[in-house]
């Protein structure tokens, strides 16, 4: 809409009878035909036949922009936990404060702990850690400059399925797009497949690659279960993509040795709210109340809710009202379970960052699986590999042991409910203590990918050298 020059002459006014008040388009109609309201460009619009135009004009005004959350002036602290004392502060720091968002929970002695603290909270936060002699340093002073690199490394709304590529994040829409393309690509090799409808009735997509053979075992690869890890996605398509592409004839005998189901955002949801509304979501985007969100990786139906999640739905890491309440987990738990005889799945891997590790079962208590030992030297296995070709350090063993105490996860439940013998869940890169937390460059993506991809190439190949695909 145009800008208007006002120039009030009230004896004019005096002329409007008293006690009426005129719709507001008929009051800016009114005040134009008197002079009142002079177009700085010219009043074409006050002609009779173009006052239909101001109208049509004022009713194509855009929708205002979707509001986005700011973490101007955020800061990320790592703290290091010194003693009981420490640990009972930052418990109850986090049960108290939703200024405060912690990366995992304070446990015990020793552990470094990374929490995000709004920039009115600062102050208070810095006082806390000085009081208490907590030793600490500031990863960043502003975490919303971070955010806005990351944004402008996402592909533009249009990018073609030709045009994918892993130089930029994609969208929910770019991602589904360029699976649907291979499909019609390759439709000897591809098939398209969903899961199901979301919580808001996305699909939950991905593909099947299968190259034919009689008696193949199945790779089921789960990504994107937390909304705000893009680098998992990104990883997932890259995996996707050479399977089908390499030309690498070890890369061809991997994808032949195998069927594949891969699904790039099994929280498409969540996923998406990342681009259009707070980058730094994790959950789902079901509605309880005054909060949303489960976190999905808290939901599986095994040893549901023991330990290292919560009950509060305002929380991150909130497990859900009951064990597989969420229609997300149902329909992958529903998937597998159907196909997991049927297609032999015998390899479940689950995709995630940060903190550049590779775990196995168990993670809600120290139990070991009965194939521990085989597991703990693949993961080694997969670890060194990573580290031969790009000298990134990748710790290896099992979740309980390697990250943190957590139930509900669905490589647990994976493994401990299906039987899924050979199950690895990844945190991809930064190291634990990245300054850049979940936002890795995109820069990183292809060098992530790659060392994954071939972590995950040992994994299916010392796993089959073990008698585990027979």
């Amino acid at each position: 809409m145009e800008k208007f020059q006002i120039d009030f002459d009230f004896r004019r006014l005096k002329m409007l009878p008293k006690r009426w008040i005129p719709h507001p388009l008929k009051l800016l109609l009114l005040l134009v035909s008197v002079g009142v309201i002079q177009d700085s460009k010219a009043a074409s619009f006050c002609t009779k036949a173009d006052q239909c135009a101001l109208d049509e004009e004022l009713r194509t005004v855009a929708a205002p922009a979707a509001v986005q959350a700011r973490y101007d002036h955020t800061r990320i602290y790592q703290v290091e936990l010194a003693s009981e004392e420490h640990v009972r502060i930052f418990q109850a720091l986090e049960l108290a404060s939703d200024s405060c968002s912690f990366m995992g929970h304070a446990r015990q002695p020793g552990q470094k702990l990374t929490i995000m603290v709004t920039a009115a909270k600062v102050a208070d936060f810095d006082d806390l850690v000085h009081s208490y002699n907590v030793t600490h340093r500031v990863l960043s002073h502003n975490f919303q400059a971070l955010i806005d690199a990351n944004y402008r490394e996402v592909a533009p709304e249009g990018t073609t399925p030709d045009q994918f590529d892993w130089k930029r994040y994609h969208s929910l829409e770019g991602i589904n797009a360029w699976l649907e393309n291979l499909a019609k690509k390759h439709p000897e090799v591809v098939t398209l497949v969903q899961l199901g409808l979301s919580t808001q009735g996305r699909p939950i997509q991905g593909v099947k690659i299968a190259f034919g053979g009689e008696n193949r075992t199945t790779v089921f690869i789960e990504s994107g279960i937390h909304a705000r890890e893009w680098i998992a996605p990104a990883t997932a398509t890259y995996i996707i993509d050479r399977l089908l592409n390499s030309e690498d004839p070890a890369v061809q005998e991997l994808a032949r040795s195998q069927n594949w189901y891969i699904f790039p955002t099994v929280n498409p949801d969540g996923y998406r709210y990342t681009f259009q509304g707070d980058r730094m979501w994790r959950k789902n985007r079901a509605l309880f109340g005054i909060c949303r969100g489960v976190d999905l990786n808290r939901n599986f139906p095994f040893h549901w809710n023991v330990t290292g999640a919560s009950g509060d739905p305002c929380r991150y890491d909130y497990s859900g009202p009951s064990a597989g309440s969420e229609v997300e987990t149902q329909r992958m738990t529903e998937f597998i379970k159907d196909r997991v005889e049927s297609e032999r799945i015998r390899t479940f891997l689950a995709l995630h960052s940060y903190s550049q590790m590779i775990m196995f079962p168990y993670g809600h208590s120290a139990e070991r699986v009965d194939n521990y030992q085989d597991l703990k030297e693949i993961g080694a296995l997969a670890a060194k590999k990573i580290y031969d070709l790009s000298g990134r350090i990748y710790k290896s063993g099992s979740i309980y042991e390697t990250i943190y105490p957590s139930a509900g996860g669905s490589k647990d439940w994976a493994h401990g409910e299906l039987k899924i013998p050979i199950t690895f869940s990844y945190e991809l890169r930064g190291p634990a203590d990245s300054e850049d937390l979940f936002i890795l460059s995109a820069k990183e993506i292809e060098p992530t990918a790659i060392e994954a991809f071939a972590s995950i190439k040992t994994i299916v190949e010392e796993a089959g050298k073990r008698g585990y695909y027979q």
